[in-house]
């Protein structure tokens, strides 16, 4: 994919004005070294040592090589992937870093009001040579809902060069001022759109070889994507992250740990072995008007997956898979294994 390079915004950092400016004509801020490096690799090291003893990671390899085990190789979604990514997700230090000063500050001058980072913290730990899997183009509001102002914050725990798979970006894609209609796809998500279909929109892609302490922010209906990880053996580790407005809704699931609906796991143990309350339920001490979770554009990349399995989709086939392993008694997993029924069945 041929893409332009990012416009850097670090000369506007102490005018919000401009900031706001920005983010209104292209549907983003990108920033080098918005964060400290430093703080950023010793998260790295943390996390991946994590995913290391989770045998994710070369045994004797440095953790923060990040060289992935090839065998080990899954995505969000799959059983192996929760119980490994739950036990990086209990780390203290992962959820202080959403809460970085120079992250917060940067957020508030964007926003103009008083801010809160959202509790639901995300990590992004992709492996390589697995490109099937890849997140596909489409806007973060039909994932994270609440409201189309909601800032993504997305930040590489490590450099990131184009082989590594980092974000780009649909400049000005935002301006559409709408959600636009989304159909299944394999990836992050399983959620795509196709900017194709849409007339308005330029077209003009934007991604760099990003560095440790890059940071790019952009609204719920920037159009964006993962570039595919094509490294021979090296696990990406991002920061992604969301924010808004105190007194702009919040959908509930975002009050949950991420990915809480593939397993049994909840704040109670997130917090197990911190050694302080400072961040525990944050959240609760604030007043934000919560709204329901809107299922129908999951319902719909459910609904589609399930057609495009019975006719012989294998992307479709694996994913609807995956809801019989995770979940059988699920509404999806018990769709998903009738579906199979009939289709041995017929065989």
């Amino acid at each position: 994919m041929e893409w332009n390079e990012f416009r850097v915004s670090n000369d506007a950092l102490d005018d919000a004005g401009e900031l706001r400016r920005r983010i209104d004509d292209d549907g983003y801020l990108f920033f080098r070294q918005l964060q400290d490096p430093d703080k950023l690799l010793s998260l790295r090291r943390e996390m991946l040592t994590v995913m290391q003893q989770g045998g994710w990671l070369v045994a004797g390899t440095d953790p923060v090589d990040g060289i992935a085990v090839q065998d080990a190789r899954c995505t969000e979604g799959d059983p192996e992937y929760t119980d490994v990514y739950h036990e990086v997700y209990k780390l203290q230090s992962f959820h202080e870093s959403g809460h970085w000063r120079e992250v917060l500050e940067t957020i508030e001058k964007i926003v103009g009001r008083p801010i809160i980072p959202q509790p639901q913290k995300v990590a992004r730990l992709w492996f390589p040579n697995y490109t099937d899997h890849t997140t596909p183009i489409h806007q973060d509001f039909v994932h994270f809902q609440g409201s189309h102002n909601n800032l993504t914050c997305w930040s590489p725990l490590g450099d990131c060069p184009r082989e590594l798979g980092g974000l780009a970006v649909l400049k000005g894609s935002h301006k559409v001022r709408r959600v636009l209609e989304h159909h299944f796809s394999l990836g992050a998500g399983s959620l795509q759109v196709d900017p194709a279909e849409h007339t308005e929109l330029n077209q003009e892609w934007l991604s760099t070889d990003y560095q440790i302490g890059d940071t790019l922010i952009f609204p719920a209906l920037t159009i964006h994507m993962a570039l595919p990880n094509v490294t021979k053996d090296r696990l990406r580790v991002s920061l992604d992250n969301r924010y808004q407005a105190i007194d702009d809704p919040i959908a509930e699931h975002m009050l949950e740990p991420h990915l809480s609906n593939f397993s049994s796991f909840d704040w109670d143990n997130v917090y197990e072995g911190w050694d302080n309350d400072e961040l525990q339920y944050y959240w609760q001490r604030q007043n934000l008007t919560v709204i329901p979770r809107d299922l129908s554009f999951a319902n719909q990349g459910f609904d589609e997956a399930i057609d495009m399995a019975r006719s012989g989709d294998s992307h479709a086939m694996h994913h609807i898979s995956r809801f019989i392993r995770r979940a059988p008694d699920s509404p999806e997993g018990q769709r998903a294994a009738e579906l199979l029924a009939e289709m041995d069945s017929s065989d």
